[in-house]
């Protein structure tokens, strides 16, 4: 049945929206239509109220921090708030931190997921089982595995999960296709490719690279930087998360790629090449005499990830023809509106590296 919301405002409660996809996904329901959100986040280390810090005094825009395992709060709030769409983005994301502690890995992304599904099942049970609520789980590719081939993971392909963070993930997903199973409730999946852009936690990758460049500091690559990846403009991705929850059909799958297909050494490369013909002399942490010439000269091959997966790539027929959703920022733009973000939001790192320290290698053995 396609599932309908029909009368505006429509009001969201969004798990993990403090995050780096949940706060781009807020960012844009919030300054491009007249809904209403509700933001739920722990705030862990990668939730931060700066990445809302724009939308955050909008009279549409609610913040509530809290846990998903906490059944108590979710209930209460579920049941004040009324939510139309429910959103979940709250989870544990990052590999190299799940071979260093699975158990939060378990206890956010399965145990917190079944508990969030308990809550909601009784909020739409309350409601006389409403055909118009919806509850989206956003998900990743990663629960597929590792490719070797020029082949596409499809919505039909069986999960074969690397890591506990994958294992995790896909855990939960098969948690809520279990709940639209056995009791009905209205769900769609999205499993999504590696995202990138504004806000991202400086522990992934791409900021990673483009902040430790602007210091002068080595610049990691696992293995032989042939590991493959589908990269995603963040803002692409949410855009057509929004269009989903619209339009999308209760207990499909969706899967959402960037059709960019990178190795690791050619992102960094990507990455060091934007870096050497702009000009960054203005930039408070700029260190030129470090890298000698050029950025390239940074790079350093580090261990591999235990269990590093070689390749990942998603098939987006299915999105592309019922949405008419293509992606529509290129890596090259993606990665230049990227490093002009973090260039002149450096404050925004600053700040989190104050909270946290500083980043260092998670995940090997």
């Amino acid at each position: 049945m396609k599932n309908k919301f029909l009368d505006n405002p429509i009001k969201f409660f969004i798990t993990g929206g403090s995050g780096f996809i949940g706060s781009a996904l807020i960012r844009y329901i919030i300054d491009h239509t007249k809904n209403h959100v509700l933001n739920y986040d722990k705030l862990t280390y990668a939730g931060n109220t700066e990445n809302l810090a724009s939308i955050s005094k909008n009279k549409q825009y609610k913040f509530y921090c809290g846990d998903i395992n906490d059944q108590l709060t979710m209930s209460k709030l579920l049941s004040e708030y009324k939510p139309d769409i429910f959103m979940n983005l709250a989870a544990e994301t990052h590999v190299d931190r799940s071979i260093d502690k699975p158990s939060d890995f378990i206890k956010t992304n399965i145990v917190g997921t079944s508990k969030m599904l308990e809550c909601v099942q009784h909020y739409w049970k309350n409601l006389g089982k409403n055909e118009n609520f919806l509850f989206h789980h956003i998900s990743t590719d990663e629960v597929y595995g590792s490719l070797e081939n020029n082949k596409k993971f499809t919505e039909k392909d069986p999960y074969d999960p690397s890591s506990p963070y994958s294992a995790s993930k896909a855990s939960s997903d098969h948690l809520v296709r279990a709940w639209h199973r056995t009791y009905g409730l209205p769900v769609i999946v999205t499993n999504c490719s590696n995202n990138y852009g504004p806000y991202q936690y400086p522990e992934k990758l791409i900021p990673l690279v483009i902040l430790n460049a602007l210091e002068g500091k080595e610049l990691p690559v696992y293995g032989n930087g042939q590991n493959i990846r589908d990269w995603l403009y963040v803002e692409d991705h949410v855009k057509l998360l929004y269009k989903i929850v619209l339009k999308g059909i209760i207990g499909e799958t969706y899967n959402i790629g960037g059709q960019s297909e990178k190795s690791n050494i050619e992102v960094v490369n990507t990455i060091c090449e934007t870096l050497d013909n702009l000009k960054l002399e203005n930039v408070k942490i700029f260190k030129r005499s470090k890298y000698k010439g050029s950025f390239k000269n940074l790079i350093t091959f580090v261990s591999d990830r235990p269990g590093h997966d070689f390749r990942y790539a998603v098939d987006i027929k299915k999105v592309r023809e019922e949405f008419n959703w293509q992606p529509h920022v290129t890596f090259e733009e993606g990665i230049l509106k990227t490093i002009n973000w973090y260039v002149s939001n450096l404050d925004w790192c600053k700040n989190i590296q104050k909270r946290f320290n500083k980043f260092h290698r998670l995940g090997s053995l």
